[in-house]
């Protein structure tokens, strides 16, 4: 039976940014890619991805895998799984609840994206890669700008009320690995470390040459990492 690939993009991507992912995945995997530019909240997204996968046979292999903003929904799907999953990635991303001081932060983000949503977005695209080439940073851009502003904020009062799964997490004994880009500035290894404490099986790949864009930046090593969690 065909294994079957869900991704969830992060905030501000659509499904392009996995572009450079799927030419390098096993050719024999069906892929679906989760949208997360509608909801209100991360359940809301999570519960809209597993929609995606109602016509898939529960015997069927099934892996999870999001980035970002898509590692908070699939952290949310791992919490509560309505049908058996075989596996699971977790990108670029943190198993950590909002604190006070990350909550003042994207309030402030927010007023910025609604003074000068473009300024904000040059911002993200020049933070969130390490050493990118302009062609690169150009491609973000333009994405991030063709998502839109209501978009954004809509994604960051998501994540803002995110859910605290780190319990339900630390009893998954499904294959999970978890990559970070090494010069991630936006969610930090010490991140991905973090959340490697709370489920210990856990493969951790700290992608070198990469910052928090790893679909974009490292393409190969990302669909490396997956083809090796069905295999």
């Amino acid at each position: 039976m065909k294994p079957v690939l869900l991704l969830i993009p992060g905030m501000l991507n659509d499904a392009s940014v996995w572009d450079d992912v799927l030419p390098c995945l096993p050719g024999g995997w069906t892929v679906r890619i989760a949208n997360v530019q509608t909801q209100e909240s991360i359940a809301e997204m999570a519960h809209d991805a597993w929609r995606l996968l109602q016509d898939i046979p529960l015997n069927a292999p099934v892996m999870v895998a999001g980035f970002s903003l898509g590692g908070y929904v699939a952290i949310e799907m791992l919490a509560q799984q309505p049908r058996p999953l075989s596996a699971a990635a977790l990108m670029s991303t943190s198993a950590l609840p909002e604190s006070e001081e990350s909550r003042a932060v994207r309030e402030k983000t927010m007023l910025a994206m609604q003074a000068n949503f473009p300024k904000v977005v040059e911002g993200i695209v020049k933070f969130g890669t390490h050493e990118a080439g302009e062609a690169v940073q150009e491609r973000l851009r333009q994405m991030l700008l063709s998502v839109g502003c209501e978009t954004a904020l809509r994604q960051t009062r998501a994540i803002m009320g995110r859910a605290d799964h780190r319990e339900a997490l630390s009893r998954l004994s499904l294959p999970v690995a978890l990559l970070c880009g090494e010069h991630d500035r936006v969610t930090p290894p010490q991140l991905t470390q973090q959340l490697a404490q709370c489920i210990p099986h856990a493969q951790t790949c700290i992608i070198p040459q990469s910052g928090h864009m790893l679909p974009v930046q490292q393409a190969p090593a990302v669909a490396k990492v997956l083809a090796s969690l069905l295999h």
